[in-house]
Protein backbone atom coordinates (compact mmCIF):
# COMPACT_ATOMS: atom_id res chain seq x y z
CA UNK A 1 0.00 0.00 0.00
CA UNK A 2 1.39 3.91 -0.93
CA UNK A 3 0.49 6.00 1.79
CA UNK A 4 0.36 9.55 0.92
CA UNK A 5 1.26 12.43 3.98
CA UNK A 6 -1.24 14.96 3.72
CA UNK A 7 -2.05 17.44 6.14
CA UNK A 8 -5.17 17.82 8.58
CA UNK A 9 -7.35 19.75 5.76
CA UNK A 10 -6.10 16.73 3.27
CA UNK A 11 -3.40 18.84 1.22
CA UNK A 12 -0.36 16.67 0.32
CA UNK A 13 3.22 17.94 2.08
CA UNK A 14 6.69 16.06 1.97
CA UNK A 15 7.00 13.32 4.01
CA UNK A 16 10.65 13.62 5.60
CA UNK A 17 10.30 10.04 6.85
CA UNK A 18 11.31 11.23 10.26
CA UNK A 19 10.01 11.95 13.05
CA UNK A 20 10.08 15.40 14.53
CA UNK A 21 9.24 15.24 18.29
CA UNK A 22 12.23 14.89 20.61
CA UNK A 23 10.22 13.07 23.01
CA UNK A 24 9.21 10.25 20.75
CA UNK A 25 13.03 9.70 19.75
CA UNK A 26 15.11 7.84 22.81
CA UNK A 27 19.22 8.94 23.06
CA UNK A 28 20.92 5.88 23.93
CA UNK A 29 22.19 6.60 27.62
CA UNK A 30 19.92 9.06 28.24
CA UNK A 31 18.40 9.48 32.30
CA UNK A 32 15.15 11.13 31.33
CA UNK A 33 11.72 9.05 31.24
CA UNK A 34 10.66 7.71 28.24
CA UNK A 35 7.30 6.36 27.71
CA UNK A 36 6.97 3.31 25.57
CA UNK A 37 3.10 2.02 24.59
CA UNK A 38 1.90 -1.26 24.62
CA UNK A 39 1.67 -1.02 20.68
CA UNK A 40 5.22 0.43 20.90
CA UNK A 41 6.58 -2.91 22.97
CA UNK A 42 4.02 -5.17 20.80
CA UNK A 43 6.69 -3.40 17.86
CA UNK A 44 10.05 -4.58 20.34
CA UNK A 45 8.58 -8.11 20.36
CA UNK A 46 7.84 -8.36 16.37
CA UNK A 47 11.12 -6.97 15.73
CA UNK A 48 13.94 -5.26 17.26
CA UNK A 49 15.58 -3.55 14.08
CA UNK A 50 12.11 -1.99 12.77
CA UNK A 51 11.78 -0.89 16.29
CA UNK A 52 15.17 0.77 17.37
CA UNK A 53 14.95 2.44 14.14
CA UNK A 54 11.72 3.91 15.07
CA UNK A 55 12.40 4.61 18.76
CA UNK A 56 15.86 5.81 18.01
CA UNK A 57 16.64 6.64 15.08
CA UNK A 58 13.48 8.24 14.20
CA UNK A 59 12.12 6.67 11.52
CA UNK A 60 8.71 7.04 10.75
CA UNK A 61 7.08 3.79 9.24
CA UNK A 62 4.15 4.65 6.46
CA UNK A 63 1.04 5.18 8.01
CA UNK A 64 -1.93 3.17 8.32
CA UNK A 65 -6.15 3.87 7.29
CA UNK A 66 -7.86 3.93 10.59
CA UNK A 67 -10.28 1.13 11.67
CA UNK A 68 -13.74 3.84 11.44
CA UNK A 69 -16.40 0.37 11.54
CA UNK A 70 -13.63 -1.29 14.57
CA UNK A 71 -13.55 2.05 16.32
CA UNK A 72 -17.65 2.61 16.04
CA UNK A 73 -18.22 -0.92 17.64
CA UNK A 74 -16.15 0.41 20.09
CA UNK A 75 -17.44 3.46 21.11
CA UNK A 76 -21.08 1.98 20.91
CA UNK A 77 -20.02 -1.40 23.59
CA UNK A 78 -18.88 1.42 25.94
CA UNK A 79 -21.74 3.72 25.79
CA UNK A 80 -23.86 -0.13 26.66
CA UNK A 81 -21.19 -0.70 29.47
CA UNK A 82 -21.08 3.00 30.73
CA UNK A 83 -24.39 2.87 30.78
CA UNK A 84 -24.50 -0.34 33.13
CA UNK A 85 -21.54 1.06 35.29
CA UNK A 86 -23.50 3.99 36.11
CA UNK A 87 -26.82 2.54 36.79
CA UNK A 88 -23.59 -0.59 38.83
CA UNK A 89 -26.17 -3.45 37.22
CA UNK A 90 -24.32 -6.64 35.14
CA UNK A 91 -24.74 -5.91 31.16
CA UNK A 92 -26.74 -8.21 29.39
CA UNK A 93 -23.78 -10.09 28.57
CA UNK A 94 -22.87 -11.40 31.93
CA UNK A 95 -25.85 -12.63 32.32
CA UNK A 96 -25.85 -14.41 28.99
CA UNK A 97 -22.43 -16.20 30.03
CA UNK A 98 -23.18 -16.77 33.89
CA UNK A 99 -20.96 -13.79 35.08
CA UNK A 100 -23.67 -13.27 37.97
CA UNK A 101 -21.15 -11.62 39.79
CA UNK A 102 -19.69 -9.33 37.59
CA UNK A 103 -20.43 -5.71 36.43
CA UNK A 104 -18.53 -2.88 35.14
CA UNK A 105 -15.95 -1.38 36.91
CA UNK A 106 -16.61 2.27 38.23
CA UNK A 107 -13.08 4.41 39.09
CA UNK A 108 -12.80 8.89 38.55
CA UNK A 109 -10.00 7.68 36.05
CA UNK A 110 -11.33 5.03 34.09
CA UNK A 111 -12.21 8.07 31.28
CA UNK A 112 -7.95 8.58 31.11
CA UNK A 113 -7.42 4.93 31.38
CA UNK A 114 -9.34 4.14 28.20
CA UNK A 115 -7.83 6.80 26.32
CA UNK A 116 -4.45 5.77 24.79
CA UNK A 117 -3.19 9.03 23.27
CA UNK A 118 -3.51 11.01 26.10
CA UNK A 119 -3.57 8.68 29.27
CA UNK A 120 -3.64 5.13 29.65
CA UNK A 121 -2.49 2.48 32.18
CA UNK A 122 0.83 3.11 33.35
CA UNK A 123 3.65 1.91 35.11
CA UNK A 124 7.10 2.97 35.71
CA UNK A 125 9.04 -0.18 35.45
CA UNK A 126 12.05 -0.71 38.26
CA UNK A 127 15.39 -0.33 37.11
CA UNK A 128 14.34 1.59 33.90
CA UNK A 129 13.61 5.18 32.36
CA UNK A 130 10.74 3.50 30.98
CA UNK A 131 6.85 4.22 31.85
CA UNK A 132 4.75 1.63 29.96
CA UNK A 133 1.16 2.51 29.24
CA UNK A 134 -1.56 1.20 27.04
CA UNK A 135 -5.30 1.81 26.63
CA UNK A 136 -7.41 0.04 27.79
CA UNK A 137 -10.78 -0.86 26.35
CA UNK A 138 -12.81 -1.87 29.77
CA UNK A 139 -12.12 -3.18 33.32
CA UNK A 140 -15.30 -5.05 35.08
CA UNK A 141 -15.20 -5.93 38.44
CA UNK A 142 -15.77 -9.62 39.90
CA UNK A 143 -17.65 -8.79 43.25
CA UNK A 144 -16.70 -12.16 44.68
CA UNK A 145 -13.33 -11.88 45.17
CA UNK A 146 -12.39 -7.91 44.55
CA UNK A 147 -10.24 -8.80 41.31
CA UNK A 148 -10.43 -6.71 38.61
CA UNK A 149 -11.01 -8.19 35.03
CA UNK A 150 -9.05 -6.69 31.91
CA UNK A 151 -11.30 -6.59 28.79
CA UNK A 152 -10.77 -6.10 25.16
CA UNK A 153 -13.27 -5.74 22.18
CA UNK A 154 -12.42 -6.99 19.17
CA UNK A 155 -14.57 -6.67 16.03
CA UNK A 156 -14.26 -8.86 12.61
CA UNK A 157 -15.98 -10.41 9.72
CA UNK A 158 -15.38 -14.15 9.18
CA UNK A 159 -18.16 -16.68 8.04
CA UNK A 160 -16.92 -19.49 10.44
CA UNK A 161 -18.80 -19.00 14.15
CA UNK A 162 -16.65 -17.61 17.00
CA UNK A 163 -14.72 -20.49 18.70
CA UNK A 164 -12.75 -19.78 21.79
CA UNK A 165 -9.89 -22.35 21.22
CA UNK A 166 -10.07 -21.29 17.49
CA UNK A 167 -10.15 -17.58 18.51
CA UNK A 168 -6.79 -18.31 21.10
CA UNK A 169 -5.07 -20.38 19.08
CA UNK A 170 -5.23 -18.04 15.60
CA UNK A 171 -1.68 -16.98 15.51
CA UNK A 172 -3.10 -13.36 14.12
CA UNK A 173 -4.20 -13.37 17.46
CA UNK A 174 -1.07 -13.26 19.53
CA UNK A 175 -0.53 -9.55 19.95
CA UNK A 176 -4.57 -9.22 21.28
CA UNK A 177 -2.49 -11.66 24.43
CA UNK A 178 -0.06 -9.69 24.52
CA UNK A 179 -2.41 -6.68 24.99
CA UNK A 180 -4.39 -8.66 27.66
CA UNK A 181 -1.13 -9.62 29.78
CA UNK A 182 0.36 -5.81 29.54
CA UNK A 183 -2.74 -4.71 30.61
CA UNK A 184 -3.20 -6.63 33.33
CA UNK A 185 0.52 -6.13 34.09
CA UNK A 186 0.37 -2.59 34.60
CA UNK A 187 -3.02 -3.00 36.61
CA UNK A 188 -0.82 -5.33 38.96
CA UNK A 189 1.70 -3.05 39.52
CA UNK A 190 -0.74 0.09 39.78
CA UNK A 191 -1.74 -1.64 43.02
CA UNK A 192 -5.27 -3.37 42.35
CA UNK A 193 -5.89 -7.08 42.43
CA UNK A 194 -6.71 -8.48 38.96
CA UNK A 195 -8.19 -11.92 38.18
CA UNK A 196 -5.99 -14.38 36.20
CA UNK A 197 -8.92 -14.60 33.59
CA UNK A 198 -9.57 -11.94 31.22
CA UNK A 199 -11.92 -11.59 27.87
CA UNK A 200 -12.15 -10.58 24.12
CA UNK A 201 -15.68 -9.32 23.95
CA UNK A 202 -15.65 -10.72 20.02
CA UNK A 203 -18.24 -8.88 17.68
CA UNK A 204 -18.57 -11.38 14.27
CA UNK A 205 -20.27 -9.29 11.77
CA UNK A 206 -22.54 -11.61 10.12
CA UNK A 207 -21.73 -12.54 6.24
CA UNK A 208 -24.36 -15.00 5.43
CA UNK A 209 -27.16 -12.61 5.88
CA UNK A 210 -29.53 -11.98 2.84
CA UNK A 211 -28.86 -8.88 2.19
CA UNK A 212 -27.51 -5.17 3.76
CA UNK A 213 -30.51 -3.40 4.61
CA UNK A 214 -28.38 -0.42 6.21
CA UNK A 215 -27.26 -2.76 9.52
CA UNK A 216 -24.39 -5.43 10.28
CA UNK A 217 -26.23 -8.09 12.65
CA UNK A 218 -23.21 -9.14 14.83
CA UNK A 219 -22.73 -12.37 16.67
CA UNK A 220 -21.25 -11.89 20.48
CA UNK A 221 -19.24 -14.05 22.50
CA UNK A 222 -17.07 -13.67 25.30
CA UNK A 223 -13.38 -15.24 24.47
CA UNK A 224 -11.86 -15.93 27.99
CA UNK A 225 -7.78 -16.03 28.11
CA UNK A 226 -5.86 -16.71 30.66
CA UNK A 227 -3.39 -13.51 30.91
CA UNK A 228 -0.10 -14.18 32.20
CA UNK A 229 1.73 -11.01 33.10
CA UNK A 230 4.71 -12.54 34.25
CA UNK A 231 7.23 -12.61 31.56
CA UNK A 232 6.16 -8.44 30.55
CA UNK A 233 8.91 -7.10 32.97
CA UNK A 234 11.93 -9.57 31.65
CA UNK A 235 11.00 -8.15 28.33
CA UNK A 236 10.43 -4.23 29.40
CA UNK A 237 14.14 -4.86 30.69
CA UNK A 238 15.83 -6.44 27.21
CA UNK A 239 14.02 -3.70 25.25
CA UNK A 240 15.47 -1.00 27.78
CA UNK A 241 18.90 -2.53 27.14
CA UNK A 242 18.35 -2.53 23.40
CA UNK A 243 17.26 1.07 23.27
CA UNK A 244 20.31 2.26 24.99
CA UNK A 245 22.41 0.15 22.66
CA UNK A 246 24.56 1.97 19.80
CA UNK A 247 24.32 -1.03 17.79
CA UNK A 248 21.53 -1.46 15.25
CA UNK A 249 19.90 -5.48 15.82
CA UNK A 250 19.43 -7.70 13.38
CA UNK A 251 15.87 -7.67 11.74
CA UNK A 252 13.40 -10.87 12.03
CA UNK A 253 13.73 -12.78 8.52
CA UNK A 254 10.07 -12.83 8.31
CA UNK A 255 9.88 -9.07 8.65
CA UNK A 256 7.89 -7.64 5.80
CA UNK A 257 9.33 -3.93 5.93
CA UNK A 258 12.70 -5.53 6.46
CA UNK A 259 12.26 -7.20 3.44
CA UNK A 260 10.92 -4.26 1.04
CA UNK A 261 13.88 -1.79 2.99
CA UNK A 262 16.62 -4.43 1.71
CA UNK A 263 15.74 -4.96 -1.71
CA UNK A 264 14.98 -1.64 -2.26
CA UNK A 265 17.97 -0.41 -1.33
CA UNK A 266 19.52 -3.37 -3.51
CA UNK A 267 17.41 -2.29 -6.63
CA UNK A 268 18.52 1.46 -6.18
CA UNK A 269 22.19 0.72 -5.61
CA UNK A 270 22.80 -1.08 -8.68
Amino acid sequence: MISLKRNKKGKKIPASGLRVRRTSIYTPGQEEVFKISRSKFNDFLLCQRCFYLDRVKGVVSPSMPGWSLNETTDILLKKEFDACRKSKIPHRIFLEQGLDDVIPFMHDDLDKWRDSLHGGLGHHVKNTNIILYGGVDDIWYKSSTGDLIVVDYKSQAKKDPIVSWKYLSDVYHESYKVQLDVYAYLLLKMGFKVASTGYFYVCNANRHAESFDGELVFEEKLVSYECNPDWVEAKVLEMHSLLNSTALPSSEESCENCAYSKQRSNIENT
